[in-house]
């Protein structure tokens, strides 16, 4: 797989944990609108040119989802939320 094929995947990846996790939160009263932004983020990478892309920026964004999700462990935790995901998905 070409490298810049990869770096979609990995962004793609990225925003999607985002999503199912906000999905999965039920006492977020803005969770719709931060649904909506990060749908519309996830359309944007579709169309984002990955030429302009480098391995740090794609870190960077792995760095931040990595720091958001230990954000929420605390939440998961108290096991007051479902699973995320129910089967393992790879």
């Amino acid at each position: 797989m070409e490298s810049r094929q990869k770096y979609r995947l990995r962004l793609e990846t990225c925003i999607g944990t985002i999503i199912d996790v906000h999905k999965s939160i039920r006492f977020a009263s803005e969770n719709q609108r931060i649904m909506n932004q990060f749908e519309a983020l996830r359309k944007a990478v579709m169309d984002m040119d990955m030429a302009h892309v480098s391995e740090k920026d794609i870190a960077m964004v792995e760095q931040a989802t990595n720091a958001l999700l230990c954000e929420y462990a605390p939440v998961f935790r108290k096991a007051t939320q479902c699973p995320i995901y129910v089967d393992i998905r790879h």
